[in-house]
């Protein structure tokens, strides 16, 4: 087993992987990565099994030493990355040597950018993930955020082929958003005027983000009730607070609330969501399960059965 030494920590740096399931009846959050596009892309590019551990990183700036042989991969948000001072392209993998630094310059759009290495960084498991809960003290090294002088281990593989993600399947996090919403078993408690409002106006993305959820600000969408029983809130669930702003509850989430819950995102426009920076345009959109569930299977089997052909940079699936 090597290691990966963290120079720079930057804004907040957290391993993430596909989350922990089953333990939310315990007030256990969910966890995992935010952008499930982005770190699907960087395992898939270096081959690592679904549910591999990534490096989460807010905005860059971040520095780390690499300490063996290894491929690694960086994709998500647009930020200037360089392997001992010589810029490489994002969502494509690369070899790295011993002894390379690796630095993440400022993000130029997009949130969240992942830092995938060949087998995925080993750090201890907790309730069946290696996610950071922060709030909970729970993953990675310490429950915390990396810091400077954190070793992360992981494993030297057998030399892999180099990919890069097709161009069409690289996203542009600057272009509005529209955001499919289940309507919950709550929506009855809003007026017609206010699911009219919801779904027609323009909102936007406000200051008061973080992995726990995106506050939305815009016409004020009013619930006849403005506070319930808390009950366990489902990931993508959109509350509406005496304010009438939405609250879009993300991966961070508490386990339980009591606001008004017009609906539910689906967990594909969730990943899209937390890529947005504030001032970014959103709209909604009330559309049915079987069309959710449908683009869930889709997004679903391509990372599943995909392969790889041709040039490295070509993938096709069944």
């Amino acid at each position: 087993m090597t290691e990966l030494r963290v120079h720079q920590s930057g804004w907040q740096a957290t391993i993430q992987d596909s989350g922990r399931s089953g333990y939310f009846q315990q007030g256990l959050s969910q966890g995992g990565a935010m952008d499930e596009h982005a770190y699907s892309w960087a395992n898939k590019v270096l081959g690592n099994v679904a549910g591999a551990a990534c490096i989460e990183i807010l905005l860059g700036n971040f520095e780390a030493e690499i300490g063996a042989d290894t491929t690694i991969v960086v994709t998500g948000a647009d930020i200037p990355v360089t392997l001992n001072g010589d810029e490489v392209e994002n969502w494509c993998s690369h070899r790295a040597r011993r002894g390379d630094v690796i630095r993440f310059g400022q993000a130029r759009s997009g949130l969240w950018a992942y830092l995938g290495v060949a087998g995925g960084w080993k750090t201890p498991v907790q309730f069946g993930s290696r996610s950071v809960v922060v709030r909970e003290q729970l993953g990675g090294l310490d429950g915390g955020p990396l810091k400077k002088g954190d070793r992360l281990s992981f494993e030297q593989m057998p030399e892999q082929p180099l990919h890069c993600v097709p161009w069409v399947h690289r996203p542009n996090y600057n272009s509005p958003l529209a955001v499919k919403v289940i309507p919950g078993y709550q929506y009855e408690q809003f007026s017609l005027l206010a699911r009219r409002t919801f779904e027609t106006s323009d909102f936007e993305v406000t200051n008061d983000i973080n992995r726990m959820g995106f506050k939305l600000s815009g016409p004020a969408v009013a619930a006849n009730a403005q506070k319930l029983a808390s009950e366990g809130i489902a990931y993508g669930a959109v509350q509406i607070p005496p304010d009438g702003q939405p609250i879009i509850l993300l991966k961070d989430r508490q386990t339980i609330g009591g606001y008004p819950k017009i609906g539910c995102v689906s967990s594909l426009d969730c990943a899209r969501l937390s890529q947005r920076s504030p001032g970014t345009h959103v709209i909604f959109e009330f559309c049915d399960v079987d069309r959710i569930q449908a683009e869930r299977r889709v997004f679903d089997r391509f990372f599943n059965v995909s392969q790889w052909v041709d040039d490295e940079r070509q993938i096709a699936w069944p």
